[in-house]
């Protein structure tokens, strides 16, 4: 959205959720309908939108639920990722 193209206004993400994110700043939370706008990882706290059930990535509120929908988080790559990572 015409920011500047430098270090501090950059943030890095995996490639899937780079590919979905796109030009996106808000989404639909899919459980009331509104626009809200989505995580940001500068400025919000991981645990206060999101929370692990297993492999599967939950939004704990409409930012969090709009971010795992708009990023497509629980499709089957980053979910068997995340299942990857958990094992001990």
């Amino acid at each position: 959205h015409r920011g500047a193209t430098e270090l501090s206004n950059l943030a890095l993400a995996c490639p899937h959720c780079n590919r979905y994110k796109g030009p996106n700043i808000a989404g639909m939370d899919p459980h009331t309908g509104e626009l809200v706008r989505l995580f940001h990882p500068r400025n919000d706290e991981w645990a206060d939108h999101f929370e692990l059930d297993g492999a599967r990535l939950a939004g704990r509120t409409p930012i969090g639920r709009a971010t795992v929908q708009v990023l497509s988080m629980n499709a089957e790559g980053p979910m068997q990722l995340r299942k990857v990572l958990q094992l001990d």
